[in-house]
This record gives structure tokens, sequence and C-alpha cells, in this order.
């Protein structure tokens, strides 16, 4: 096998599974697939029948994305793919959340010559490193329920 070929097959792997952060969990019957741009996010309950399909998750983690409300774009799009992957047409969000691993860091160093001594003093906040999370309710809203706003009282 070419070396080429071994090297674009490692990088094609890295790159699925450095796009795995999402998951699902079955509450119900999965369906045929569908676009992740024909899936809706909901705030609130639902007024019209649906039928759940699965609790899912996903994280920022992996992605480019540097400001907090950028990560939060990805919470919501990668919860879309998983959904869409399941043949859901609509998400509950129940959260979006925040986690920082390693939120201060700080050293003093001490540098003595014959001449002169001086302290080097650094802090590091890692802010840059903050994920985000969401977990929502994957469901299928009957097409005649879409149009409709929570709670209406419909046509």
């Amino acid at each position: 096998m070419n070396k080429y070929v071994r090297i674009g097959m490692v990088l094609g792997a890295t790159t699925a599974t450095a796009c795995t952060t999402s998951s699902h969990m079955l509450v119900g019957q999965a369906r045929t697939p569908i676009a992740p741009d024909e899936v809706r996010i909901y705030l609130e309950p639902i007024a019209g029948n649906y039928e759940k399909i699965a609790v899912i998750d996903a994280s920022s983690g992996r992605s480019f994305s540097w400001t907090s409300g950028a990560k939060a774009e990805v919470v919501l799009t990668r919860l879309k793919v998983e959904a869409a992957s399941l043949g859901a047409n609509g998400i509950l969000l129940e959260e979006i959340t925040s986690s920082t691993e390693g939120l201060l860091g700080a050293a003093a160093v001490p540098d003595v010559t014959r001449d002169h001594a001086s302290i080097g003093v650094g802090v590091n906040a890692s802010g840059l490193f903050a994920t985000r999370h969401g977990r929502g309710v994957a469901v299928h809203v009957a097409p005649n329920e879409m149009d409709h706003p929570p709670h209406s009282p419909g046509p």
C-alpha cells in the first residue's frame, strides 16, 4: 500500500474520531435519517403530538471555536446532526452548560546570576479551553404540529 494512501487513511480516521463529540440513548424508535437543517430546536414544551426518540448529548470539544457563543453554536449543530441521524425533526433542548479544565495557573522562577538576581512571575488563565455541553430529547413532531408555536390553540 502506498505510504500516501496510508497517511490519508490515518488522517481520515483521526478526523472521523475527532468529530464524535455527540452521543445518544434511544428511548423510542429511530426513523430514517434526515438532513440536519430540517431539525428544529424547541426551548419550551411542544403543544402538539410528538414521539420521543432519544436523549442526545453533544459538546464543543475538539472544535476550533474560541468564544462562548461560537461554542454554543457548535453544540447546537452537533445536537442537530445527532438528532437527524436518528430521524428526529426536533430537539427539546434541556440545557447548555460550560466546563473549564485548569482555571488558573501561576509560577515564580528565580533567576540568579553573578551580577544580578530577578524573579519571573507568570499567570495563566485557561478560559480558552472551556467546553460547552448540551443535552436534549430528540423527537419526531407530526408535520402538521410543527407550524404551531408552543401552547398555541391551533387552527
